[in-house]
C-alpha cells in the first residue's frame, strides 16, 4: 500500500481554512462540484463534468476545525482523504493524507499532482478573500 502526504500553509485563520474545506460551494471552486456536507455518515459526490470523473464519498469523521475525512472512491481509486489542521501565529497548517492506493502508480501521482494544483487553487482563493 501507498499512503500519499503532503503539506501547506496558508496565511488565514484556521476557521476559514476548514470553512474551504466543508462548505460545497466553496469546495465547488477549488476542488469540484459536489452536494457534500460535514456530517458524519453523510454520502456524497465530487463531479467533474467535463472529464466525467465522478467520485463517491462518504464522511467518516469531522472535528471542527482540526480534521476532516472521507472516502475518495471513483475511477481506479478507492482511498480515504484526511485532512488535518492547526494554527501557529497567524499561519494554519493542512496536513493532507490519501491513504489506501496500491502502490505509488498513475493513480497515486495523478493524485498529487491533483492535489497540489487545487490547494494552489484554494491558496489563491483565500488569499483574495
Amino acid at each position: 500500500m501507498a499512503d500519499l502526504s503532503l503539506d501547506f500553509q496558508f496565511k488565514s485563520p484556521i476557521n476559514k481554512v476548514w470553512d474551504a474545506l466543508t462548505h460545497s460551494d466553496t469546495l465547488a471552486l477549488w476542488v469540484m462540484e459536489n452536494n457534500f456536507k460535514p456530517i458524519v455518515g453523510y454520502k456524497c459526490q465530487f463531479r467533474n463534468d467535463e472529464i466525467g470523473l465522478i467520485v463517491d464519498s462518504k464522511v467518516l469523521v469531522v472535528d471542527k476545525p482540526y480534521k476532516l475525512s472521507y472516502t475518495w472512491v471513483g475511477g481506479p481509486i478507492n482511498t480515504i482523504v484526511t485532512w488535518t489542521l492547526h494554527q501557529e501565529g497567524e499561519t494554519t497548517h493542512l496536513h493532507l493524507e490519501q491513504s489506501g492506493f496500491e502502490k505509488e502508480n498513475q493513480a497515486f501521482n495523478g493524485a498529487k499532482y491533483g492535489w497540489s494544483s487545487m490547494v494552489d487553487g484554494l491558496k489563491k482563493m483565500l488569499e483574495e478573500a
